[in-house]
C-alpha cells in the first residue's frame, strides 16, 4: 500500500509540471493534453494492487487409485500452507474516450480485480505413506498443485476483491481531481466495479 502512494503522489506532481507546460485554451493544447491525462491514468492505475495473506491447512489423500491404496496401503499427507496472494487489475482492457471540445475524459470501462500472481510456500506437516505405496514425483506434483488451488479457492471470501475494487475508485477519484485542477473533468459514471471475480483457476 506504501508504494501505491507513493506512485500516486509522484504521477500527480509530475503530471502537474507537465500540464502547466501544455497550458493554454487552443485546440491542440487540448488535444495534446487529453492524450497527456489518459496516459497519466493508465500509469497511476498500475499502482492498483492489493495482497493478502494466507496460513492454511491442506488435507491430501490419494483416492484415485482405490485398489492400490487397498492392496498396498494409503499414502496422505497434512501440509501447512503459507501464501502471498497479490490482486491487480488487466490495464489493457482500459477504455477512454476524450471530448476535448468539453474537456472531458470519459472512462467507459475499467478490468474488473483479478489474481495476477500467489507465492506459496508450503511445509508437510505429516505425510504417511503405504506399506509398498510411496509418493512419486507426481503425486507431489499433484499435491502442490492442489494445495495452491485450496489457497486460490479462498480469495472470494477472503474480502481482496472488495479491497481492490475500493483502491480502483479511490485511485480513479484521485485522478478526477487532477483533472479537475487544469480544467478537465473525468467521467467515470458508466463504470461497473461490483461484478464477481472469477478465481476458480490458477493465474498462467
Amino acid at each position: 500500500m506504501e508504494y501505491l502512494f507513493i506512485g500516486l503522489a509522484v504521477g500527480a506532481v509530475a503530471a502537474f509540471f507537465i500540464f502547466r507546460w501544455f497550458g493554454g485554451s487552443s485546440k491542440d493544447n487540448r488535444k495534446e493534453q487529453s492524450v497527456v491525462l489518459m496516459e497519466k491514468i493508465r500509469t497511476v492505475c498500475k499502482f492498483i494492487t492489493v495482497e493478502g495473506d494466507f496460513a492454511e491447512i491442506y488435507h491430501y489423500q490419494n483416492v484415485k487409485d482405490k485398489i492400490a491404496n487397498f492392496l498396498l496401503g494409503k499414502k496422505k499427507a497434512i501440509i501447512l500452507i503459507n501464501a502471498k496472494a497479490h490482486i491487480g487489475f488487466d490495464l489493457t482492457k482500459i477504455r477512454m474516450e476524450s471530448d476535448t471540445d468539453n474537456k472531458i475524459i470519459r472512462l467507459t470501462e475499467f478490468p474488473q480485480p483479478q489474481l495476477m500472481s500467489i507465492e506459496t510456500d508450503f511445509n508437510y506437516y505429516d505425510k504417511s505413506e503405504g506399506w509398498a505405496n510411496y509418493f512419486t514425483s507426481d503425486d507431489l506434483t499433484e499435491v502442490t498443485r492442489n494445495a495452491k488451488q485450496h489457497i486460490v479457492d479462498k480469495i472470494p471470501e477472503s474480502g481482496l476483491m472488495e479491497q481492490a475494487k475500493k483502491e480502483a475508485l479511490n485511485t480513479i477519484q484521485l485522478m478526477e481531481g487532477l483533472a479537475q485542477t487544469i480544467g478537465w473533468k473525468l467521467d467515470y459514471t458508466a463504470l461497473i466495479l461490483d461484478k464477481a471475480m472469477d478465481t476458480k483457476k490458477l493465474p498462467e
